[in-house]
């Protein structure tokens, strides 16, 4: 194998892939490959595909063909939820040389590695959801301030419209040991910040008999890292002594991410969540009085069968009711093989759209309400490398995204800024307090 061969990685969806991605680029680059920026000069392609939606799906097809068009020599490696779900649909993409499911993604380096060229047809390695057992332990490199650290994969629940158990397997994890050791590699590199990720984040523990408050307390004594942030947590996995330990931690920072998909309890009842609106209230108003100042972040659908023009006005004023400060929406997606792909009362497209938007218009008004009230004060941000028209950004401890004049000497660094004005994207400008 030639050392000059370049490889080009596409990630679709997810931290959790974000951070896959990662690990395999580390994989080439060890076995003397060289990464590359570029689609133009690129020998191969690895892609990391994502199948939350039925866009999800058609982007990566178009990712292919863009991909193809530019290096029609190119070898084209398709790994993720997308290939494991669909593997012969993506094998049949013209362009696709090898297609990998979730469980062969720690073989997917030399599986690569050994071929010389591009295939007559797809080679397709994928397995039955019964046999996803295995664990590719990842984290994020070499791309930003902060990383994303693998701890969980797979989810037991089971959701009526999600097909995560079945692309990804049930949940299991690493153990805090190794978490640790991971850890503390991150800090090594000099990254100051962890996202901690998994399918299922809150249900850490299954296969090792921890718990996730173990992780998080055995996390927040690794040296050299500044800041740690929980991705997503399960309204009914959000305990009191998550709450409280994530409250009175210097490194947790206040910002949680809170799967809620509807404000209405015949809706979660048919999606088959595990809680009532009432008691996902409870678990924001628990988050609140220990941190007041935490960002909320809360996913809803819009226009799961048989969601009515009421169900959905009731969701819409739980939301105004809660009041979090990021809403994340996703119009309904029938997914196959899911029990909700069979359910009556599809909601038409053209009324999806239209709660989408209103809900979109929430979001840039809950969000807005919830960034003013830290206007003229003063916070710490941690200070990422992307400069964008002469600006550079980071984050406060409760993920307000803040502008400054960029200065490279600023990148990585922890600062105390001044809140200054709230631009029209939402974005707080501010002044750097030397």
């Amino acid at each position: 194998m030639s050392h000059e061969r370049k490889v080009r990685f596409h990630t679709l969806g997810c931290k959790l892939n974000f951070s896959e991605t990662s690990t395999l680029a580390r994989q080439f680059e060890e076995g003397g490959f060289v990464r590359t920026g570029s689609d133009a000069d690129a020998d191969i392609f690895v892609i990391n595909s994502c199948s939350v939606t039925a866009h999800a799906d058609k982007k990566c097809r178009s990712l292919v063909h863009r991909l193809h068009r530019i290096r029609p020599e190119a070898i084209i490696a398709v790994t993720g939820c997308y290939a494991q779900l669909r593997p012969e649909e993506v094998a049949s993409v013209e362009g696709v040389d090898l297609v990998f499911g979730n469980n062969y993604k720690g073989e997917l380096y030399e599986t690569v590695a050994a071929l010389a060229g591009k295939k007559e047809a797809a080679a397709v390695y994928s397995c039955d959801t019964d046999q996803l057992t295995d664990f590719f332990a990842a984290f994020s490199s070499g791309d930003r301030t902060r990383a994303f650290l693998k701890v969980q994969d797979g989810c037991d629940y089971k959701c009526a419209y999600c097909t995560i158990p079945y692309a990804r397997g049930g949940s299991r994890n690493i153990p805090v040991a190794q978490a640790v050791d991971e850890a503390r590699r991150i800090a090594a590199s000099g990254q100051q910040e962890i996202v901690i990720t998994g399918i299922n984040t809150g249900d850490f523990g299954r296969t090792t008999g921890e718990r996730f408050i173990d992780l998080l307390r055995a996390l927040d004594a690794v040296e050299g890292i500044s800041r740690y942030r929980i991705s997503s947590i399960e309204p009914n996995l959000l305990t009191d002594e998550v709450i409280g330990f994530t409250a009175g931690s210097e490194k947790f920072q206040p910002h949680f991410h809170i799967p809620l998909q509807s404000g209405c309890d015949s809706v979660l009842a048919r999606m088959r969540r595990r809680y009532t609106t009432a008691r996902f209230a409870e678990r924001i108003e628990a988050v609140r009085r220990a941190m007041p100042d935490a960002f909320i972040g809360i996913d809803v659908i819009a226009g799961f069968p048989g969601e009515s023009d009421a169900d959905f006005e009731t969701t819409y004023r739980f939301l105004e009711k809660v009041a979090p400060a990021y809403l994340h929406i996703f119009p309904y997606s029938v997914r196959p093989g899911t029990p909700a792909a069979g359910f009556e009362g599809k909601v038409p497209p053209q009324v999806v759209a239209g709660r989408t938007e209103r809900l979109a218009g929430l979001c840039c008004r809950l969000h807005r309400d919830f960034s003013l009230r830290y206007i003229g004060g003063e916070t710490t941000v941690l200070f990422e490398s992307t400069c964008r028209g002469g600006m550079m950004s980071g984050f406060t401890e409760n993920y307000l995204k803040v502008l400054v004049p960029y200065r490279k000497t600023l990148v990585n660094t922890l600062c105390r800024v001044s809140l200054d004005t709230l631009d029209d994207a939402g974005n707080i400008r501010g002044s750097v307090l030397d």
